[in-house]
């Protein structure tokens, strides 16, 4: 039997949550008649280009949620977020964004809310196939305006309601 190893989070503050909610609220209203869906904290992805190893992202938009092995889902999210917190900041930018990169997830957004801020990465792609992220675009409370969701340019997501606490 396969042993599941579950990283113990209980250093992570209530705004974690909080950043995490709004969003899947905020977006989630606009998506419920689409083929997508905004999944909260809890959801399991299982890709075989990761070694069929769990990951559990703190936000994914997923418009392939048939694809599933077991509990987890193998479709690939269009976006994910993380929401930065001590416990796993150092996760969230290398390994998980790694993983990300590799499954071929379109874009991603690293939250902090203990500073306010977004930072949004577009994937693209390499004349020799493989790809890589790259750091589109900052948005802190002076640009706040400037959040959108790259993949999803028809939805409306609001700075000041993502970080409501």
């Amino acid at each position: 039997m396969d042993v599941l190893h579950i990283e113990d989070m209980s250093n992570t503050f209530i705004e974690h949550s909080f950043v995490i909610n709004n969003f899947v609220v905020m977006v989630g209203k606009q998506i419920k008649d689409s083929l997508c869906r905004v999944l909260g904290d809890g959801v399991q992805y299982q890709w075989h280009e990761n070694d069929n190893k769990i990951v559990i992202p703190d936000v994914s938009i997923n418009c392939n949620t048939k694809d599933r092995k077991n509990v987890s889902l193998t479709g690939i999210p269009r976006m994910v977020m993380e929401v930065l917190s001590d416990a796993t900041e150092k996760y969230d930018r290398n390994e998980k964004m790694d993983i990300y990169q590799k499954v071929g997830v379109s874009e991603y957004w690293i939250t902090d809310w203990r500073k306010k801020q977004v930072e949004i990465y577009l994937n693209d792609g390499r004349e020799d196939g493989t790809t890589y992220f790259y750091l589109y675009k900052t948005i802190t409370e002076a640009n706040k305006k400037d959040l959108q969701l790259v993949m999803f340019p028809n939805l409306k997501t609001g700075f000041d309601e993502l970080f409501n606490m």
